[in-house]
């Protein structure tokens, strides 16, 4: 009896076996089967076709995830995504006196998704109050392609913004801008990255597909400024992407974007140099791309896409993170905190030290120190606030290469209270001369 029991069950457990087995390779079969189908051509998508909905036709997977990026996900640490978005001028007053005289005197709030990039340009008070050209288009709207084939790239930039909103939707970045539309393959659409890496002596055909999965994000995440009355949108490489570079650059063409209302130092306003910062990093220099992080893969069955719902890894660590570091979400999670509140706190440093350079620049205009005399404090309030611009207006608080923007940060502290010592000894010198116990210089 027993043995008749031990024989069926033996029996019992090999059919288990077996058909589960057959199972497992009837599912393997199936998702190779599955991975090796092509997307179907649903539709033909044109050269000129900047609807993404189009597109979704041929490409469902991807599309229900770019549709995500007008997620409204609330606040990161320091960045995030709220409605209406987040106002940083009234998170750090300072800025208003650093940017005093600017449009972002006036208005900066925090960038939201791709899905927004026109419609919260467009109601910006920088545009709404000031004059801005058709070159701020190049990378807020998702119809630049089809407006450079209407009117020239150059019409674009130099026709006032406000001439040209007719002409454009609130479709913000898309399908069309990174992709080509007949092979699908990664593309720089952007004139003024193209010309800034012909400049550097960068091959685009001969750019690997990793390389261009970053190169997509350069076209728009980059330091630039409008060039000349043609507004010519110009990225500032000439002398190499570090902050250093790029200051050698303006300082070479003698180019400012504005007059400090305050101190009357020739100034430079940043963007968002995040390729910049980038390039310095340990991820960078190991072949990381942005959209390894920003756009990581994900599986749909079988299937692996890129995750076309571009947002902060901090949402989505367990793919953005987790992919190359074997360590607990909460654990990567602090180790990014970290690096981005130490860049926070020299932030902090950086702009006590820019307040009280220009409070000390004022009061030696205002006790009648001739222009010549402060000519250095003023150059420094230059260099110092364009590298706390540059680090403050990287959308990553840091954490795209944090010993570099620490070094960034800590250069711009020094040269700050040396313009403070500056424009103090100006001072001290003026009045000395008034009392007749010295002589001016």
């Amino acid at each position: 009896m027993r043995r008749t029991i031990l024989i069926v069950t033996v029996l019992v457990v090999f059919v288990g076996v077996g058909v589960g087995i057959a199972l497992l390779l009837t599912n393997v079969i199936e998702r190779q089967l599955e991975a090796e189908v092509t997307p179907v051509r649903v539709v033909e998508i044109g050269p000129l076709e900047i609807d993404p909905a189009v597109w979704g036709q041929n490409f469902p997977r991807q599309f229900e995830r770019w549709q995500r990026t007008d997620t409204i996900y609330g606040r990161t640490a320091y960045a995030g995504a709220t409605d209406p978005p987040f106002d940083k001028l009234a998170q750090t007053p300072f800025k208003r006196m650093a940017w005093a005289g600017m449009p972002f005197s006036v208005d900066f709030n925090m960038a939201r998704g791709h899905a927004y990039a026109q419609i919260d340009q467009a109601s910006s008070r920088r545009t709404t109050e000031f004059q801005m050209p058709g070159a701020c288009l190049n990378c807020h709207s998702g119809d630049f392609v089809a407006l450079v084939d209407d009117i020239g790239w150059e019409a674009l930039n130099r026709t006032p913004y406000d001439d040209l909103r007719h002409a454009i939707s609130d479709r913000g970045v898309n399908c069309i801008d990174c992709h080509d539309p007949a092979t699908m393959d990664l593309r720089i659409t952007r004139p003024h990255l193209i010309n800034a890496l012909e400049e550097r002596g960068v091959d685009l055909e001969r750019a690997s597909r990793q390389e261009m999965r970053s190169l997509v994000c350069a076209q728009c995440h980059v330091e630039y400024y409008f060039r000349g009355p043609e507004r010519e949108v110009v990225l500032p490489w000439s002398q190499g992407l570090s902050v250093e570079g790029i200051e050698r650059h303006f300082d070479e063409y003698g180019f400012a974007d504005w007059t400090h209302e305050l101190t009357g130092a020739p100034m430079i306003k940043l963007q968002h140099p995040e390729y910049e910062l980038f390039t310095t990093s340990v991820h960078y220099a190991r072949g990381v791309a942005c959209a390894d992080c920003h756009m990581p893969y994900i599986r749909d069955g079988s299937v692996k896409v890129s995750d076309h719902w571009i947002r902060s890894p901090l949402t989505n660590v367990a793919h953005a993170c987790q992919t190359c570091h074997r360590i607990p979400e909460d654990e990567l999670r602090a180790s990014i905190l970290t690096a981005q509140s130490r860049t926070a706190s020299l932030q902090t440093a950086a702009e006590v030290a820019l307040e009280a350079m220009i409070d000390a620049i004022v009061a030696s205009i205002d006790a009648g120190v001739p222009d010549e005399a402060l000519e250095d404090a003023r150059q420094l309030h230059r260099a110092s606030q364009l590298r706390w611009d540059f680090v403050i207006q990287e959308n990553s608080t840091g954490f795209h290469s944090p010993q570099e923007a620490a070094r960034i940060l800590a250069h711009a502290i020094d040269l700050a209270r040396q313009g403070e010592l500056s424009a103090r000894l100006a001072l001290a010198e003026h009045r000395a001369v008034e009392l007749g116990a010295a002589t001016p210089r």
